[in-house]
């Protein structure tokens, strides 16, 4: 357990050590000096003591730099919880919050804009963590160690008034409760309600986002927009939330928000930013929802000099192609074509998409763009689609997509393409 040798962790030791006989040989104390401020040092000190007197094993740590803020100081302490626990092969790590930190907690957060998430409060559970004191009012724990003679230690800084929850334990909520006599209860029962509800949405979120996956793949997920404009507001919201926290992105209030906006009224082959570490893409009828993607490659195309055997490789818009050709028939895998060589002039270039291309088709030209737009083919995607052009700038082939007619085979020699895309080779 965590023992920081306050009155609230000094209560639990003695609980768990002299009043719970199932607990007290399996019991031991892991306390950590945060080196933060002039005297942490004899609290260590006389927490070894503590421990000697009452036969319990301590596990002892201490920060190797200088901590500077109470983030730095939550993030070092559970850290060190964490290695204290592993090594002495500890199933539970118990901390010793009560009623009244839930109660700080909850006004704390409400007060910031929390929603139902932050106004659950402190879990009594989360992993290996455990809180059983968290039911117990502070005054609960003040009266057990003065029936059993206590003693502990006061870190001075929980009564500076620099620090708000400082302020609302010592001024706030003490208000509250001569406005409101038993108003920390009602906060902590407040904090029971809302996990409950929120246990309830998470699972409703579950089965929402199951019920909107078509794909997921490594750094994206792409859900069906029309299920998801099915779900109210609060649910659409809850199930983007959780797409991006499966692909370990955690974005504030307002990235939400305008995606949320994006994905009702966005037009399709759009995209919108979700803070930094995301964007959110309509594709038609899916929306991608994609992890932030380190800087693409720039394109190296391929040219094809002649009709001589040959084969080279080409990258386009982040992926790799192997690319073949020559006179006779194509092998191998891949997308093939076949051409009139006649008709073919050389040199050839193997390239991505630019906007004005267009390919000859049985009725007249069309646009590539609209192309693709036909086989809704989503922007990422286009971008990595070849292009087969010849010396006069003609679109002989959209690899995958469609052949122009300008070189179709006749009569006479045939000159043949195979593209193989081998990004995941």
């Amino acid at each position: 357990m965590a023992l920081s040798g306050g009155l609230d962790s000094v209560v639990l030791l003695h609980l768990l050590r002299f009043a719970l006989p199932q607990a007290a040989r399996r019991v031991s104390a892991a306390h950590f000096d945060h080196s933060m401020r002039p005297g942490s040092a004899a609290d260590a000190a006389w927490v070894r003591g503590l421990c000697a007197a009452w036969g319990v094993p301590l596990h002892a740590g201490a920060a190797s730099v200088p901590l500077r803020t109470e983030a730095e100081a939550r993030t070092a302490r559970y850290a060190f919880l964490r290695r204290a626990a592993d090594d002495a092969g500890a199933v539970a790590v118990l901390t010793a919050h009560h009623a009244d930190d839930q109660a700080e907690t909850v006004l704390f957060r409400l007060a910031r804009g929390a929603g139902l998430r932050g106004a659950a409060g402190i879990p009594p559970r989360r992993g290996r963590l455990r809180r059983p004191l968290l039911s117990e009012p502070r005054a609960a724990l003040e009266a057990y160690a003065l029936r059993h003679g206590l003693t502990w230690r006061e870190d001075p800084t929980n009564a500076q008034a620099g620090y708000a929850r400082n302020r609302i334990r010592h001024a706030v909520l003490p208000e509250l409760e001569r406005l409101q006599p038993g108003a920390a209860a009602a906060l902590a029962r407040f904090a029971d309600r809302a996990r409950a509800a929120e246990r309830t949405l998470e699972a409703r979120t579950r089965t929402a986002l199951r019920r909107a996956l078509e794909v997921r793949a490594e750094g994206v997920i792409e859900l069906a927009r029309p299920v998801l404009l099915g779900y109210d507001a609060e649910l659409r919201a809850r199930v983007l939330r959780q797409a991006l926290r499966a692909l370990g992105v955690r974005v504030g209030a307002a990235g939400p928000r305008a995606a949320l906006a994006f994905i009702s009224t966005g037009a399709a082959g759009g995209r919108v930013s979700v803070g930094r570490g995301a964007e959110v893409e309509r594709a038609f009828e899916r929306i991608l929802v994609r992890a932030a993607r380190p800087p693409r490659p720039t394109d190296r195309p391929l040219r094809v000099p002649g009709a001589d055997d040959g084969a080279g490789e080409a990258l386009l818009g982040g992926h790799r192609f192997a690319v073949a050709w020559g006179t006779g028939h194509p092998g191998g895998t891949g997308h093939a074509a076949e051409f009139d060589l006649s008709a073919v002039a050389f040199p050839l270039e193997l390239r991505a998409w630019h906007p004005g291309d267009r390919v000859a088709l049985g009725f007249g030209t069309k646009k590539v763009k609209k192309l693709f737009v036909e086989r809704r083919l989503p922007r990422a995607e286009r971008t990595a689609t070849p292009l087969v052009v010849d010396a006069t700038g003609r679109v002989l082939w959209v690899v995958g997509v469609a052949c122009s007619t300008h070189a179709a085979v006749r009569e006479g020699p045939v000159f043949f393409l195979t593209v193989r895309h081998v990004e995941h080779d």
